[in-house]
């Protein structure tokens, strides 16, 4: 009798099992594209004073179709019916994911500092948890208190410690920003089955680049070209390969795994990473106030992070 109940409880441990380890592979593939994304808004500053907002972003995704097209195009080409059968909601996700989404981020970068970009993006996640508040998931007691500590770090970090916080024109472009991200996260939620991940990122990608080709060309047409060096090509190509095709395929697979409220939680790391890179790349200091709102924001996020 006790072989059979033994027996008996074995495929729920293997279903727990599995909920676990699926779980925890969708916490590390936000986190990996967190730290990606931290980097990106460094390449981002970086670019605002030599190529064009829209250039950029349009490029970007010019690069990202590039690197992406080799691994998904026969598989996105075998499931076209799908995108066009889903065409609506493909096309929702391209504008407020690929096109607006990183087109406010590179203008922002005209007018605040990479480390405010970070910050900033960090408010996203608060969307996030009222969109899936909204769609009725119950964001539970303990997640609920980590999503409010990790707000309040994040909004102690923009403020230099104080309640205050005087915003420049890129940081409401940077809030319009974070808006846009959690409204294409929280569609991710609802993303059709049968359409493959990387069908997905292909066909979002060209999308979004579609979208922005009439802004590019008047771009283009009104403020020129930009001129092709180490100095451009370089932060293209890590915003292009590796914060668009890695990034967006990690976040993607995260959504799906834990939910867009929970990866947006460890979404709230990234004023921490952007921290530690404005620390290597750029020698900027960090205080003892900076260091209790990363306290706070890594609590929020342990906390938030759990089931």
């Amino acid at each position: 009798m006790d072989r059979v109940r033994t027996a008996g409880h074995q495929p729920g441990n293997r279903t727990a099992q599995a909920k676990k380890e699926a779980a925890g592979l969708g916490v590390l593939l936000a986190l990996v594209a967190t730290v990606v994304w931290s980097g990106s808004f460094v390449a981002t500053r970086g670019m605002a004073d030599s190529i064009p907002p829209v250039q950029a972003v349009f490029w970007r995704w010019i690069i990202a179709i590039a690197a992406v097209a080799p691994l998904a195009a026969r598989e996105a080409w075998r499931q076209r019916h799908l995108i066009r059968r889903h065409l609506g909601f493909v096309t929702l996700a391209s504008f407020f994911g690929i096109a607006l989404y990183n087109t406010l981020v590179h203008q922002a970068g005209l007018t605040t500092s990479a480390s405010n970009m970070g910050m900033i993006m960090a408010a996203s996640p608060v969307i996030m948890a009222v969109f899936a508040r909204l769609g009725g998931q119950q964001l539970g007691a303990v997640r609920s208190f980590g999503l409010l500590l990790a707000a309040s770090g994040v909004l102690l970090l923009v403020g230099k410690g104080s309640l205050t916080v005087d915003f420049a024109a890129g940081d409401l472009w940077m809030f319009g920003a974070a808006l846009s991200f959690a409204s294409y996260s929280a569609l991710l939620r609802r993303k059709p089955a049968e359409i493959s991940g990387l069908t997905f990122l292909l066909t979002t990608f060209v999308f979004g680049a579609l979208m922005l080709a009439p802004a590019y060309a008047v771009s283009v047409a009104v403020q020129g070209g930009f001129e092709v060096s180490a100095g451009t090509v370089g932060p293209l190509l890590y915003v292009g390969v590796f914060s668009s095709a890695v990034a967006f395929f990690a976040w993607n697979k995260a959504i799906s795994l834990i939910g867009a409220a929970r990866a947006g939680v460890v979404y709230y790391l990234q004023p921490v990473c952007v921290a530690v890179l404005g620390f290597l790349l750029l020698g900027e200091q960090t205080g003892p106030v900076q260091l209790l709102c990363m306290g706070l924001i890594l609590g929020g996020v342990a906390l938030g992070a759990r089931r």
